[in-house]
């Protein structure tokens, strides 16, 4: 494909399919993972996989995959879900507002069916035109370009694209030149990109020597491409929580229903006198999110049994709640502490001899 740039414009000219279309597909049938969303065409199994792959590495997402699909195994199942159920399918992958419109868009899909092209697929919450794509190439085979990051590189490298590869131009540039390049099964095809992206044309320095369409490529130094955006500074919170504790169980709350962790169960902020005495400190922490970073210090809080509701034990925690990343250290050092009896359960003190 010829391109040629006039101020913010793109004019195209489409050739014939490059010639590393056939080679790349090749590749793929040997060295692709057998991943269990890859086994069939299902598109409730391509879109939850889709979804939960979209921050999360591809290799730590499956076992929550198989555990979703064990719990929610019918879009059907996944639209009647109660929240905290929900959530705590979802705990670990982060970012829960994603598992939220999923749900959105799964009890519209039960309702009207699945739409199967590419620009109906994007009416529903949480559908990008990436989800879109791969949804309709590989489960109703539509000759749909889904272009994220892997592919984004992989183009960039191929045809020495550099330019800022997120501006709106060069992103329908390069979705041109992979629709150029799609041979059939286009939702193969796709995979094919992104397998490449993930095993050989890797983020850094990719394997060039490995790389089935090497001869094909115009980067003069792949390891610089793709050009990005400079990344914005994260905002910096300092933040202080409070585990209150009668010694065998500890309080949690409800976050609100939006902003940060909405909807998840967290330990409530608060401050800390000068006096300590019959509190204890947990290890500090730093948690990142896309834009923030906390800088987290928790204390472990003795309360009188029955003082507070909202109290449970490690074991009702850990069956039925969603408690976020950002709150594991707190919580997992406050269960060593419960378990070692450092805190609390002054009753059980009294009883001890001597």
């Amino acid at each position: 494909m010829e391109t040629e740039r006039i101020g913010e414009t793109v004019q195209e000219t489409i050739n014939l399919t490059p010639g590393f279309s056939r080679p790349l597909m090749d590749w793929y049938q040997v060295h692709h993972r057998d991943l269990p969303f890859r086994r069939d065409r299902e598109p409730y199994h391509i879109w939850v996989s889709e979804i939960m792959a979209q921050q999360t590495r591809i290799e730590a997402m499956v076992q929550y995959y198989d555990r979703f699909m064990t719990l929610f195994p019918t879009v059907q199942d996944l639209a009647a879900a109660d929240e905290d159920t929900l959530h705590r399918a979802w705990q670990g992958l982060g970012y829960y507002s994603r598992v939220r419109n999923l749900q959105k868009a799964a009890q519209i899909v039960a309702r009207e069916g699945m739409p199967r092209s590419k620009k109906e697929l994007q009416t529903l919450p949480g559908i990008g035109p990436y989800t879109a794509g791969a949804i309709a190439s590989i489960s109703f085979g539509e000759k749909a370009a889904a272009v994220d990051g892997n592919v984004l590189r992989v183009f960039a490298r191929l045809y020495d694209i550099r330019e800022d590869v997120t501006k709106p131009a060069v992103k329908r540039e390069i979705e041109a030149r992979v629709l150029d390049a799609m041979i059939e099964p286009y939702g193969e095809f796709n995979q094919a990109i992104m397998e490449l992206g993930a095993l050989v044309c890797t983020p850094g320095t990719p394997d060039c020597a490995g790389c089935p369409v090497n001869q094909w490529c115009l980067a003069k130094d792949p390891a610089s491409l793709p050009v990005l955006p400079e990344k914005k500074r994260k905002t910096e919170e300092e933040k202080t929580f409070l585990i209150y504790t009668d010694g065998y169980r500890m309080h949690l709350e409800k976050r609100p229903a939006k902003g940060l962790l909405a909807g998840l169960y967290g330990f409530p902020e608060g401050e800390v006198s000068k006096d300590t005495t019959g509190i204890h400190p947990l290890p500090r922490y730093d948690h990142v999110f896309t834009h923030k970073i906390w800088h987290i210090s928790g204390w472990l809080v003795p309360v009188e049994q029955g003082a507070m509701a909202q109290m449970y034990t490690p074991e009702e925690i850990e069956s039925v709640m969603a408690v976020p990343t950002a709150f594991q250290p707190l919580y997992k050092a406050a269960c060593s502490l419960l378990a070692e009896r450092i805190i609390g359960r002054k009753q059980d003190r009294a009883k001890t001899p001597g």
